[in-house]
């Protein structure tokens, strides 16, 4: 029987703009990897997020 493993991974970007998102999203999702949320800093002085955190998981199996 071979045992599942779930594995984590955390992309974070400094500079949020949908097209840093877009391009790390899609870079990663192509090395297998699925989307799993985005969560945002915010600062109280703007309306914009200062930092992302772009949070991805991998099952593999382990033989």
């Amino acid at each position: 029987m071979h045992k599942k493993h779930l594995h984590y991974k955390v992309v974070e970007l400094s500079t949020v703009t949908d097209e840093a998102l877009e391009r790390v999203i899609n870079d990663t999702v192509k090395e297998g990897w699925n989307l799993d949320g985005i969560n945002f800093a915010m600062r109280d002085s703007s309306k914009r997020p200062t930092m992302a955190f772009v949070l991805f998981t991998k099952e593999e199996t382990e033989r």
